[in-house]
């Protein structure tokens, strides 16, 4: 998704700097049209209309806030200096999982890993707010949740994990 907006973006801003050069061209010459002022309103509302339009276009719902649907399972993360609380142990595999995290006392970014140390998904938790969270895990085994923002002496120390295993359907 990210090379789509990237393109648009330098077609959009290429498209706004040959309007105007244009403008700036046009400005240095004497009138030769009656409709010039007609002509710039239109311009105008045509770039207002296609602005609401990409907006509205470009945030629409992202892929990850619809993967989660009916069927996902919940786990709430709470952290705190120096610990994260996790309110399961296992989580079933191949099944959407949507993590609901928080804190009790200042900003902490969680970052789940796997066996391997690779960070598979992120999240920021706040005081006073509940950020979500969907990811599917594809490999059974012991995941770590990390603290991803320095909060202070013992924030290396700030760490838990759970164990995703298959589920028998």
């Amino acid at each position: 998704m990210q090379p789509l907006i990237l393109t648009i973006s330098l077609v959009v801003m290429a498209v706004v700097a040959l309007l105007f050069w244009r403008s700036v061209r046009a400005a240095s010459k004497p009138p030769q049209q009656e409709n010039v002022g007609k002509r710039r309103t239109q311009l105008i509302w045509g770039l207002v209309v296609f602005g609401v339009f990409i907006s509205i276009a470009s945030l629409r719902e992202w892929p990850h806030a619809i993967a989660s649907g009916e069927d996902a399972i919940v786990v709430n993360v709470t952290g705190g200096q120096w610990w994260w609380e996790i309110d399961t142990e296992e989580v079933p595999l191949g099944k959407p999982v949507n993590f609901f995290v928080t804190t009790e006392d200042v900003n902490h970014g969680m970052g789940i890993y796997n066996s391997d140390m690779q960070l598979l998904v992120q999240v920021q938790a706040m005081p006073g707010y509940t950020n979500k969270v969907t990811y599917t895990f594809d490999e059974p085994g012991l995941y770590q949740v990390l603290c991803m923002e320095y909060c202070g002496v013992s924030h290396h120390d700030m760490t838990n994990e759970f164990n995703v295993v298959a589920v028998d359907q």
